[in-house]
């Protein structure tokens, strides 16, 4: 381990990265937690990973274009969400359940996609656990500019108090969000803030960048996979911002 390892020409970009991340996702992830649809996020990322397989697939060597990958995580994300919240104006009460089958079938499709694929294992792997430490500034201007897009359409429109709007928003934002930090990172940077925070967003900001901040060094000091060490700093960050309030909490009242 040394500090030398700390080398902030990569690790500025890839907290960049996480930071956009976060700007779109704690206020999504509060909503999800609002609806109790916890793993809507895991489909649409899933349904959006999907879209990039089948254009690895099809389109042989021009799916080296970014923008053709684009366009197919963004196709089959949206048609997922808009399938999604037409199951839910008929079935509510059902729809985690549904949302479940659906992060299953596209998983397991986009198994069977890559099967074929010498380079199936690299792809799902990039997919789940995804890439912020070759984030690069240049290569962070799509994320900002979709990031942007969403929450200005989430605050000044009021599309976070319609139901298709709220589908719609997110799965722009996930499908641009995983291919940055992958599935888990997504999910993660969702759920876990918006849990410690209990619908305090400053704290759920904080409590999401301190989780990247740490995971982040503490991958490149033990050479460790980014993603995955970025998910667990997240929870202890979290576990930990609870525990204060919690203790905090109690001290008041048994003060009174």
């Amino acid at each position: 381990m040394s500090p030398g390892l700390l080398d902030p020409g990569l690790l500025l970009p890839a907290l960049a990265a996480g930071l956009l991340v976060l700007a779109s996702h704690v206020p999504l992830g509060a909503a999800v937690l609002k609806r109790g649809i916890i793993f809507l996020d895991l489909a649409i990322a899933q349904i959006a990973g999907l879209g990039v397989v089948l254009v690895h697939a099809l389109a042989g060597e021009a799916a080296e274009s970014p923008w053709l990958t684009q366009a197919g995580a963004v196709s089959t994300a949206l048609l997922g969400a808009l399938l999604l919240h037409w199951r839910e104006s008929r079935a509510p009460k059902r729809q985690e359940a549904i949302i479940g089958v659906a992060f299953v079938a596209a998983a397991c499709a986009a198994l069977l996609v890559m099967s074929h694929d010498p380079h199936g294992t690299e792809h799902l792997r990039d997919l789940l656990v995804g890439q912020i430490l070759w984030s690069t500034w240049g290569g962070l201007l799509p994320l900002t500019v979709v990031t942007a897009l969403v929450l200005a359409t989430w605050h000044g429109l009021g599309w976070k108090d319609s139901g298709r709007g709220f589908y719609l928003l997110f799965a722009v934002s996930i499908t641009a969000s995983v291919q940055v930090v992958g599935v888990y990172l997504v999910f993660a940077s969702l759920i876990v803030p918006a849990l410690a925070a209990e619908r305090r967003p400053w704290l759920a900001y904080g409590t999401g960048a301190a989780g990247y901040a740490l995971g982040l060094c503490v991958s490149a000091l033990f050479d460790l996979p980014a993603g995955a060490a970025i998910v667990l700093a997240l929870i202890a960050t979290a576990l930990v911002v609870a525990g204060v309030a919690q203790f905090s909490a109690s001290g008041q009242a048994s003060s009174k």
